[in-house]
Formats: structure tokens, sequence, C-alpha cells
């Protein structure tokens, strides 16, 4: 079986090698090929592995190259991973937003849909060589912001692109875990696009007992986004909502530590892997060593602006397990190759079901929402999910506009429609700004300046 990793040379590829070769992986990938634009950043990240398979059970055989039809040509699977622009693209996107008074956040808000703007037509154009080498391969894309993105290559490769994510899936595990159960034992509902959405039941032996979990605050503390949110919240709502929502149910208090004097998370990152992949470029023979002490800061610290003070660099072990991007890819893909019916929560067409209904009836049926599915050898099954109604499907139905807005305007190249979808986003507050955005990211990337007229 061959795998294809598109942005190959990646900081978190090594956690895929590692998903890949663990002993008692029930999926045997025996070739792994990365691919990327940067021959340097491939050279690193391919020292790491070779370090990290003398270590390990069952690694694949590991081809780089910067050839993208040499890397899709056959593959059973493929990952996307790309960031068009690199860190300095995310950057861009962050302080541009910030400097106008409204979030810079690299897939929330104005952030996330310059992102998009930048990224949809590499996706594009990634997904015809994937139908032209690899029809029947099975795309996962990681490359955020995932539902847009998901959702223009769904127009090239239709059901067999998905979209994954592991927050959601992270909060279901730390949900079933806080009431004493297995993950695997429990059934649940959960609905949202990418990076927006809420944990609404978990069902126990056929009885719901989220409400006994929400009543209980020693049950709640073991929950990083009951703490983030607050228990109080998470009550009114009789729901748990993705981590991500902090930016839209805590927007102040966002602002206010986005505004400081600390760098973004795209300074951040792009100065600590910068020093990494120069660090392990000057001494390959420590690349497995460095890349290990990164990966641990790196984890430490993820949406550090969301947390407490005394939470900031060193976030508790249980907010931590449950397993990253790897382990919901590895197990998607050991469904879809083995038969192995595996529930996850995965980005598809509102429409996949197949039958003429819509997961979501509010939102057209090309939207890519995140939503339970089952997933064996007969591909994405979504689960029915229960309505969706009052602030929920609000808030979801003004986003996904915005979202569809962008793909609007990159379609039709139209700098108004782009400005609409700023302008539409419930975390951009001024039509002038909206606009002002807009044109200062055209005047930032100009792929997306010569794109919108």
């Amino acid at each position: 079986m061959k795998l294809t990793v598109i942005g190959g040379g990646g900081f978190r590829v090594p956690q895929i090698f590692q998903a890949l070769s663990a002993g008692d992986a029930r999926l045997r990938v025996e070739e792994l090929w990365l691919h990327d634009v940067s021959a340097e950043r491939l050279d690193v990240i391919g020292r790491v592995l070779e370090q990290l398979a003398g270590e390990l059970p069952r690694p694949p055989r590991v081809h780089t190259t910067t050839d993208l039809d040499a890397a899709l040509r056959d593959a059973d699977f493929v990952f996307s991973a790309i960031r068009v622009g690199g860190s300095a693209g995310r950057i861009t996107d962050e302080r541009t937003a910030l400097r106008l008074g409204v979030l810079g956040q690299e897939t929330v808000g104005p952030g996330g849909l310059a992102y998009a703007l930048r990224t949809v037509p590499h996706a594009l154009r990634l997904a015809e060589r994937i139908a032209a080498q690899a029809p029947r391969a099975w795309t996962i894309n990681f490359t955020n912001p995932a539902g847009i993105l998901t959702e223009a290559m769904r127009t090239v490769l239709g059901e067999r692109v998905v979209s994954i994510c592991d927050t959601p899936i992270g909060l279901m595990r730390r949900a079933a875990t806080g009431v004493g159960r297995d993950p695997r034992t429990v059934d649940f509902d959960y609905v949202g696009l990418n990076h927006l959405g809420w944990l609404r039941t978990l069902v126990v032996d056929g009885r719901d007992v989220l409400p006994e979990l929400l009543a209980s605050d020693e049950r709640l503390d073991a929950i990083e986004e009951a703490r983030l949110f607050g228990f109080e919240w998470v009550r009114a709502l009789g729901a748990i909502p993705n981590e991500y929502l902090f930016y839209y149910y805590l927007h102040r208090e966002a602002m206010a530590r986005l505004t400081g004097d600390e760098p973004t998370r795209g300074e951040y990152l792009d100065a600590q892997q910068s020093r990494f992949y120069a660090r392990a470029a000057a001494a390959p023979e420590h690349a497995l060593e460095l890349w290990d002490a990164t990966r641990h800061e790196r984890e430490s610290t993820y949406m550090n602006e969301s947390r407490p003070p005394q939470e900031r660099h060193g976030r508790r072990a249980e907010d931590v397990e449950g397993g990253g991007y790897q382990e919901v890819a590895l197990d998607l893909m050991t469904a879809l190759a083995t038969g192995e019916a595996a529930t996850m929560i995965l980005g598809v067409g509102n429409d996949a079901r197949g039958d003429g209904s819509l997961l979501v009836p509010q939102l057209t049926p090309g939207a890519v929402v995140e939503v339970p599915c089952t997933v064996d050898r007969d591909g994405v099954h979504p689960r029915a999910i229960a309505p969706l109604d009052g602030e929920m499907a609000g808030l979801i139905t003004t986003v996904k506009a915005s979202e569809q807005l962008v793909l609007a305007a990159l379609e039709q190249g139209s700098r108004e429609l782009a400005w609409r979808a700023f302008a539409n986003h419930p975390l951009v507050d001024s039509i002038a700004v909206a606009r002002q955005l807009v044109e200062d990211y055209c005047a930032a990337m100009p792929d997306v300046a010569a794109r919108l007229h």
C-alpha cells in the first residue's frame, strides 16, 4: 500500500511515520512518499525518519521527492498537508487582521478567510493531479482552513476527499473518559464546521449521560474545553463546544491576549521551526533529538491565548491524550482499507448520506460539515444527527456563508465578493474594515490580487 504526503517536509510528518510504524498498527503501509516544494525541508525530515526507523517495529520504506506526479502515481491514500506561503504567509494573515483591530488567527475569522484565498487555487490543482495520477485514492485533507479547502476539492474528487481534525474526536474522548467509559463504547452527537462545533449528546447503553457530566464540577474539571469556557456556560448551552469557539464566545478576552506584547502563534512557530530546520541541517546526526524537543515545546504551548496564565506553558496530560491528526488519519485509512468499521468525526459533504437528505438542512448540498461518520470498506457514511436550531444554527449558517463567498470570489475573480465574505463574518465588525482587509491582503499577496479584480 502506498501513502503519499503532500507537504512531506512538514514538521508533523514524523508523527505520521510513528503511527504507521507501530507494532499494533492494523494497516500495513509499505511505501511512504513525501512530496514538498522544499528539498531542504524534505532532507531534514528524511533524516528524522531515518533515525526514528531504528526504534520502530514496522517502518515503511520512505521516498522523498519534489516531483508531484511521481509522488502521487498509483497512491492508495493521499494526505494533503500543504502550507501555501509558509509561516510567513500565516504571519501576514494574523498581523494584517490585528493591525485593523480584528481577530488574527490561522483558521478562525479574517485570518482563515485570507488563508483560504491564498490556498484554494493550489488545492484545486492538487486535486486535479490526484484525479489524473491516483483516481482511486482516498484523499485526507489536513490543510487548513480544512472545511473551505475540502469543499473546493470535492468539486474535483467528490466523495473521495474528506477532512479530519483531532479536536472534535479529542473532545468526545475526553467526555467519555469523564464519565468513566471507553470512548469506543459510547455513541454521541456532534455537529459543526471545521473549528466550530458542539458535542451535544453522549449515549451509554441507550441513555444520554451528558447532562450528568455537565452537572459535576469534578468531572468537568478533567475536560479542557469545559475549563476554557467555564462550567456555567457549558451548562447553559447543554453541550460542550469545540475549543476554537473560544474566539467567538470569549472574543474580547482573545483579542486582549492576542494584541499584547507576545508574538502571534505564526511568529512563534516561524521562529521555532526556523531554528529547528537550520539546526537539524547543520547537525543531521541530531535531527531526531532536535525534532523531539521542538515537538514537546510546540504541543505544550498550543492555543496558549485560550488558557489561564498558570497553564500557558504546560498543558495537563489528559488534555493532550487521545491521539492527534495522525491517529485519526490512521483509523480512517484502516477502516477504508480493511473494512474494520470505525466511528469518527469527519468533514464531509452536507449531502453525503446519498438519500437526498441534508445533514444540516439550513446549508447547501455541497457545504462541508463535521459530523459523526461510520467508516468501512464501502466508504464514509455520515450518521443522521439531531436537528440544528437556535444560536448554533445561526452561527453555522453565517460562517458557512462567508466561506462560500470566498469560494465564489475565487471562482469568479471578484474582489467585491471577497469583500462581502469578510464583511459577513461575525468576527468582522465593520464593512469598512472588511474592505480594507481585502485590500491589505491583496497588497501582501500578489497572487491573490491577480485573481481578484
